[in-house]
C-alpha cells in the first residue's frame, strides 16, 4: 500500500500527489536551490501537507501517482503551480520540460493541448504573474 493510499480524503490525496510532483520538479536538476525551498514550504502550507508528509515527499526512493483534478480550471491551477516551482530559478531545462510534460499529460491535458499551454505558457509565464492572469494569458 503507498503512502497516498493511507489517506481517505480525495482532496488531502490529491493535494499531496500535487505536492510530489511539485518536489520532484524541484529536484530535476540534482538539488533544490533557495528560492525552490522557499516555494515548496510555501505549497506545503497551502496544500496542507504535513511535516511528516513533507518529509516523506521529499525522500527519493518514494513515488506518488498524478491524481488530476476533474474541473479544468483547478487541473491549470495545478500546471500554474507547476510553472512556479520550475522558474523559481528563472530557467527551464530539458528535464524539467520533459517532466512537465508528462505531468501536463497526466492532469488530464491531451498531448495536442498540452504541447500548446506549455508552448504558451513558457512564452508568457514570468514566475510573478498571478493566476487569474495566467488563465487570461492561456486562453488567448
Amino acid at each position: 500500500m503507498s503512502f497516498v493510499d493511507l489517506y481517505g480524503n480525495s482532496e488531502h490525496r490529491r493535494n499531496l500527489a500535487h505536492f510530489a510532483a511539485i518536489a520532484t520538479l524541484a529536484s530535476t536538476d540534482g538539488s533544490i536551490n533557495e528560492q525552490e525551498q522557499a516555494l515548496l514550504d510555501q505549497f506545503a502550507r497551502k496544500l496542507d501537507i504535513t511535516e511528516a508528509e513533507y518529509k516523506e515527499v521529499m525522500d527519493p526512493s518514494k513515488k506518488f501517482p498524478i491524481d488530476p483534478p476533474v474541473n479544468s480550471e483547478k487541473r491549470l491551477e495545478r500546471l500554474y503551480d507547476l510553472f512556479k516551482i520550475i522558474f523559481a530559478d528563472h530557467h527551464i531545462d530539458d528535464d524539467e520540460m520533459a517532466l512537465l510534460r508528462k505531468y501536463a499529460t497526466g492532469l488530464g491535458f491531451s498531448g495536442e493541448s498540452a504541447e500548446k499551454i506549455i508552448k504558451r505558457s513558457v512564452q508568457v509565464f514570468s514566475g510573478r504573474i498571478d493566476f487569474d492572469d495566467y488563465i487570461y494569458l492561456l486562453k488567448q
